[in-house]
Formats: C-alpha cells, sequence, structure tokens
C-alpha cells in the first residue's frame, strides 16, 4: 500500500500570514490615499489568492474600477509584500510538531496554495519548513488553481503520491470546495480566515488545535481506508 499523502494549504492553515498579508495591503491602500484596512476584517479576504484580495479590497474602497489599475496595484503589492513576508508570519500552534508526527508516520506532505510559488517557497525557507516538503504548488504552478480539485490532484501527483489516499489539510471555502470536488477528504482548521462558517461547509473534520491532527488523520485513513 502506498503512503498517504497530506495536502496542506499554506495561508491560515500552516502560517499565521494575515499580519504581513494585511499589513501590507493597509500600507498599500494608504499610499493610495485610502484608509487602511482592520486586520480581522480584512482576514476573510484571504483565500483565493493575493490578486482577488487586492481588488477586493480596493472596492471596498471604491477603487479598482479597472483591470489596469488593479494589476499596476497589485504589481506594487506583491513587490512590498515579498520583502516581510515572514516579518511577523509564523506557523501555527502545534503545527510544526504536528508536521513532523505525521512524516515520522511516513506520510508524504505537501503544499497546494493560492499564493504566487516563488512567494509560498521562499515564505516556507524563511521560516526553515521546506526541507518538511515533497512538493510545493502555487497559484500559478499549474494553468488552474483552488478551488479547481485538479490544483490537489496534480499536487498528490507531483508529490509522488496517489490521490485515492490522499488528505487535505485547509481553512477556508476555497480549500474544501477544492478536496471534496478531488474526492479526498477534508481536515478544516478553525483558526484560519475563513470568510464562511466551516460547519456550513461540511468538511469530514473540524479541528480547533494542530495538536489534534495526527490523530485525526489517523483516523480518517482508517475510517475511508484511504
Amino acid at each position: 500500500m502506498s503512503a498517504a499523502t497530506i495536502v496542506f494549504d499554506l495561508d491560515g492553515t500552516l502560517v499565521d500570514t494575515h499580519p504581513d498579508l494585511i499589513g501590507t495591503l493597509s500600507w498599500l491602500l494608504e499610499e493610495e490615499g485610502l484608509d487602511p484596512i482592520d486586520l480581522e476584517a480584512a482576514k476573510k479576504l484571504i483565500g483565493h489568492g493575493m490578486k482577488p484580495m487586492v481588488e477586493k479590497a480596493l472596492k471596498l474602497k471604491g477603487r479598482g474600477g479597472t483591470q489596469d489599475e488593479i494589476e499596476a496595484v497589485y504589481a506594487r503589492y506583491v513587490a512590498v509584500y515579498e520583502t516581510r513576508l515572514t516579518r511577523d508570519s509564523r506557523p501555527f500552534p502545534g503545527m510544526l510538531d504536528a508536521l513532523d508526527r505525521l512524516a515520522d508516520a511516513g506520510m508524504i506532505l505537501a503544499v497546494c496554495t493560492n499564493k504566487i510559488e516563488r512567494l509560498a517557497k521562499k515564505l516556507l525557507y524563511e521560516l526553515d519548513m521546506t526541507r518538511r516538503f515533497a512538493f510545493v504548488a502555487g497559484a500559478d504552478t499549474y494553468a488552474l488553481r483552488k478551488p479547481d480539485p485538479r490544483h490537489i490532484l496534480l499536487t498528490v501527483r507531483d508529490a509522488g503520491g496517489d490521490p485515492a489516499r490522499a488528505i487535505m489539510v485547509g481553512d477556508s471555502d476555497t480549500d474544501i470546495r477544492a478536496a471534496q470536488g478531488a474526492g479526498v477528504p477534508v481536515v478544516a482548521y478553525s483558526g484560519g480566515y475563513t470568510a464562511v462558517p466551516l460547519e456550513s461547509l461540511r468538511p469530514d473534520v473540524i479541528i480547533d488545535h494542530y495538536d489534534s491532527l495526527p490523530a485525526t488523520v489517523a483516523r480518517l485513513l482508517d475510517s475511508t481506508k484511504v
């Protein structure tokens, strides 16, 4: 039997990145002559990728009426964000230990994120997390991204795993819908950035702390026989 593959979302799942994502966004809005955005409220903008986040933020402030404007502001956002990727971003409590326990159990670990691949890899490198993952897929790795189920399926394939023995760990509708479409069990983390109640999305399991992740994964693997 092949090793199980555990696929993780990045922002709001592996790492609490919102201080730097939204801190950069607030700085940029002020540079554009707009009011900054509230850190907690802005969490709901995260999940579909940085460009949709910037576009939504602009439109909330009455801007972003043309694609050219959105592209110009987004390019500035990426340039500044890259300089502060891990200024305040850190792995969620219990995550590193959970990853080690899953790896010790012989599981393949991978990342499937709607963050630009280059930035995702740089962030993981700066947090000394790169070595833990067999493969990292970003928003631009393939010609598609979550919630397209193929984003997860291709990630599993390129990590050397089997989609029939995979589990997704995420925090938002984007992750859950992609996993459900791929026929992959999904564990939802309640401490992330979901814009809608997790219960309404019907993930297989909701966890509140990563201390419980290894046991949760083991139960899912046993109950679903994946």
